[in-house]
């Protein structure tokens, strides 16, 4: 029996596929899309099997991975039901569906996680919010789901009431920070770097950045001071970022993120 089946090998799908493949040999997983030419196509690039059906899949799987939109739930549920035991382990990324909803679906004996990971994942450095009722499993399936997640980057558990806000912060937040490297970038093609170079500071001035903020545990403000001289080039530039309410669209944002997840 394979150990790990996703259904659904869109973006974010195909994005766990590749990250578990860092750490789990293709034997150990297989996958499902309605679109069999793409399953192909994935299966001769990466060497990993796929099924041509949802309930072959969930057959052969322990853990099955639900990497389908949420509109698209109901007939992949309505496909797995009959096929799922309790023996299986249901991992859900979609946003806004609840643990309720898919015991509801799929029956109140099954065993469901619920998890938000981001597309960061397909290089090994996703972020994922994770919950699930810890007394339902083993502590071997435990291990595994940390393992699971732990191949695609770093993980946190969370309570199931915080996931919405795990969206906001996580699941979408790499879109925000596409946005800021273009406009960063823009910034200094404006100026007459050239855009390849402009796209390379940009990005790694996010990737430092980030890894300053986790490796050395200070706080993002005060980093953030380390860099501001007095009355120098960067205080300006913050001030302005002030001026046009940086800080406020983000939180903005994130509000508009997390009533659409509550509107699912």
């Amino acid at each position: 029996m394979a150990k790990i089946g996703i259904i659904g090998i869109g973006n974010m799908g195909y994005a766990i596929l590749k990250g578990l493949l860092g750490v789990y040999g293709k034997e150990d997983i297989i996958f499902t899309d309605v679109n069999l030419d793409r399953c192909q196509q994935i299966t001769k690039e990466l060497g990993v099997a796929h099924t041509e059906s949802n309930g072959q899949l969930a057959g052969e799987a322990k853990y099955i991975v639900l990497a389908v939109k949420p509109q698209y739930f109901n007939p992949v549920l309505a496909d797995i039901h009959h096929c799922v035991t309790e023996k299986n382990v249901i991992i859900s990324i979609a946003p806004g569906i609840t643990t309720t909803q898919l015991k509801e679906k799929l029956g109140d004996e099954k065993r469901v996680v619920r998890a938000m990971p981001n597309t960061p994942a397909l290089l090994g450095e996703g972020m994922t919010g994770v919950c699930y009722e810890e007394k339902a499993f083993t502590q071997e399936e435990k291990d595994s789901i940390k393992d699971i997640f732990s191949s695609l980057g770093r993980m946190r558990i969370v309570e199931e009431r915080l996931m919405n806000a795990v969206v906001c912060v996580s699941g979408s937040s790499p879109a925000y920070v596409y946005m800021f490297i273009e406009a960063l970038a823009d910034s200094a093609v404006k100026y007459g770097l050239p855009r390849d170079a402009a796209y390379e500071m940009a990005a790694q001035a996010v990737v430092g950045s980030a890894k300053m903020v986790l490796e050395t545990g200070e706080h993002p403000g005060a980093l953030k001071d380390k860099v501001c001289s007095p009355g120098g080039t960067t205080i300006a530039a913050v001030s302005a970022l002030e001026e046009s309410g940086f800080r406020s669209a983000v939180i903005k944002a994130a509000d508009a993120c997390y009533k659409k997840c509550t509107e699912i």
